[in-house]
């Protein structure tokens, strides 16, 4: 989150880039049901847990980091690979990675481009 006018409770500023137009940044405002992310207020600090969106994707996940709790001025970066095979039946893999970088809190405009009070990597083999 960036500073500046903040969205209304139920939504979440974000930005996303994407390899087919070139890593572009896009920002827009989500509604919280629609992002990969599971974020609850809990008085003084923000409960934060990446959703494993995809249920046939490897690597395999059978047991999950648990959820962080960030105190206010305080941030994760919380990272999550996949691999797939086509679902079409031609030949060939994609690939699939999920960084999701949240503040706590009112935070400096370029916060993400510190270093992150926490680190949690959920990235694993995909061979």
């Amino acid at each position: 989150m960036t500073a500046g006018r903040s969205p209304p409770a139920d939504h979440l500023r974000s930005r996303a880039s994407y390899e087919h137009d070139g890593f572009e940044p896009h920002s827009f405002q989500k509604d919280l049901r629609e992002i990969g992310v599971s974020l609850r207020d809990e008085g003084d600090r923000l409960r934060v847990l990446p959703r494993v969106e995809p249920l046939f994707g490897l690597p395999p996940r059978p047991r999950r980091p648990p959820a962080v709790r960030l105190l206010p001025g305080l941030w994760v970066r919380w990272q999550l690979n996949y691999r797939f095979s086509s679902a079409m039946g031609i030949r060939g893999w994609s690939y699939w990675l999920d960084t999701f970088n949240i503040a706590c809190g009112p935070v400096d405009r370029d916060v993400f481009l510190l270093e992150p009070t926490l680190i949690v990597d959920e990235c694993g083999p995909v061979r």
